[in-house]
């Protein structure tokens, strides 16, 4: 059965913090528009307080929750046990994209280990938090996080980063821009 709370509980915050994996989901407000849920790992993901969280992101093929963001600022987080006992967990708010030259990067960035490749980090005020059984969900036995894109990052540096990001992290799917889209290209 659903429970539905106001923030996040310290019963909450340790099942979070147990899981190797977490949900984002994001949608633009085009009905026509294509929803996005994307798998993340690395241990990226924080608790700032009962209602703020944050992730840091990582470069990808593409930048559909920062542009998500930027139009409408809706977004998801969803949290499974694959192990028991069963349960999910969604976490329901507002986020922004904080890039690494606005103001509280600095601050921000220190609460995570340095992952090559980060692009931004995703904040996220947080307004429902909901749990449900997860009796559905399998269950699996972690084998450890990839390391297939900390190793792409490192070989492309710093500048075969920044160019990727300006090719492919700047527009939605559905054309809009995302919070990289005002960065010089150099």
């Amino acid at each position: 059965m659903a429970k539905v709370f106001d923030s996040i509980t310290d019963d909450l915050q340790r099942f979070i913090q147990a899981q190797q994996m977490f949900f984002v989901a994001t949608a633009p407000l085009a009905a026509d528009g294509h929803v996005n849920l994307s798998p993340k790992g690395l241990n990226s993901f924080r608790i700032l307080s009962p209602n703020q969280v944050a992730y840091l992101d990582v470069t990808g093929s593409g930048n559909e929750t920062s542009a998500h963001l930027q139009e409408n600022g809706r977004i998801t987080f969803m949290f499974c046990a694959f192990q028991e006992p069963p349960s999910i967990l969604r976490l329901y708010g507002k986020g922004q994209t904080v890039l690494p030259d606005a103001p509280e990067w600095t601050e921000l960035y220190a609460l995570f280990s340095p992952i090559p490749g980060t692009r931004q980090i995703i904040v996220a005020a947080i307004d429902r938090v909901q749990t449900s059984c997860g009796m559905g969900v399998p269950l699996y036995e972690p084998a450890g996080q990839r390391e297939s894109l900390v190793k792409w990052a490192d070989k492309k540096g710093k500048e075969g980063l920044q160019a990727y990001q300006q090719q492919k992290n700047t527009v939605s799917i559905d054309g809009l821009p995302t919070a990289l889209a005002g960065k010089d290209k150099g």
